[in-house]
């Protein structure tokens, strides 16, 4: 018995001719994020914001996504403090994004416990600790003054 054609009916594409892969969503997220930008994906199909990036829009199935970079501003929706065996407290919250998508971040610049729901924020990126490590987004308390947020704030003349 011999083992001529066992194995040899499947064609090969030679690496060359090979069709080129496009980018995972994550690694286009990932490279905006290097930028300083947070990205997030819109789908058209559905007119909503669309946050973890993915092949697919969720809502409608279709991969009809499109790329947009956020504003960077946002509100905390939801917060807990951590409390490590070792190491400070640290805050894990949920930030609602003006674009309308929701993130899991954390706070910096205040102390965990003085996070609080309704807290205006503005996007910072994390540089990794170590080389191989990815950026990831986090948020610090926006810089606002009274008069600039509130429509109704009033002067009197003098």
């Amino acid at each position: 018995m011999t083992d001529q054609g066992q194995g040899q009916s499947q064609s090969r594409t030679p690496l060359a001719q090979a069709p080129a892969r496009s980018p995972s969503p994550y690694s286009i997220y990932l490279g905006h994020l290097r930028e300083g930008r947070l990205a997030y994906q819109y789908s058209p199909a559905a007119d909503k914001a669309v946050f973890f990036p993915r092949v697919l829009c969720p809502y409608t199935g279709e991969d009809c996504l499109e790329w947009r970079v956020s504003s960077g501003a946002g509100t905390v929706y939801s917060t807990s403090v951590v409390h490590p065996r070792k190491g400070d407290p640290y805050n894990v919250a949920l930030i609602d994004c003006d674009e309308g998508f929701r993130l899991m971040s954390r706070v910096e610049g205040l102390p965990a416990a003085d996070v609080a729901i309704g807290l205006r924020v503005r996007f910072q990126v994390h540089a990794p600790d170590a080389e191989d490590d990815d950026p990831y987004p986090v948020f610090t308390p926006a810089v606002s003054t009274p008069a600039a947020s509130s429509p109704s704030a009033f002067t009197p003349a003098e």
